[in-house]
């Protein structure tokens, strides 16, 4: 005799978020400022300006908030130190350092889709790429919906 099916309610998973909370913004930033002055007095490499203003451009600033903006300067001081160093063994450190701190950002395409944030497509985009034909039943011989390329 077959053991008897289990009871659905005990089938079904149990592996829900055991803290799930929803926080509300106390000030989210809109805009980016800025890179700050540096302490030396020196200036920002011109890679590290770009990478802050793709940042300040990004869609991601709209779900920042204050506090994220501490992070933010860490990040463009690691990046600034990736451009300033001369030995390579240096840059595969504070490469790794900056992989790390940029996944909490949404800054590479992976980190946003673990953040559960996506980015709107573009009208054009989607006008320029019609989506495939669908699929047709043909009766008969399917050679008819065939037609010639020029």
């Amino acid at each position: 005799m077959p053991p008897l099916p289990k009871d659905p309610k005990t089938r079904q998973r149990r592996n829900r978020p055991s803290s799930n909370a929803q926080l509300e913004p106390t000030e989210r930033l809109g805009k980016l400022p800025n890179l700050p002055k540096r302490e030396d007095g020196g200036e920002w490499h011109r890679l590290t300006r770009a990478f802050w203003r793709d940042v300040q451009r990004s869609p991601m600033v709209a779900e920042y908030l204050k506090a994220d903006l501490h992070g933010l300067f860490v990040l463009a001081d690691l990046v600034e130190a990736f451009w300033r160093v001369e030995t390579t063994s240096a840059k595969v450190g504070l490469a790794a350092e900056i992989r790390q701190q940029r996944q909490g950002f949404g800054l590479t395409p992976i980190d946003r889709r673990r953040l559960q944030w996506e980015v709107q497509r573009v009208e054009h985009a989607k006008a320029s790429n019609p989506p495939a034909p669908s699929r047709q039943r043909v009766q008969g011989d399917p050679r008819v919906v065939l037609h010639a390329v020029s």
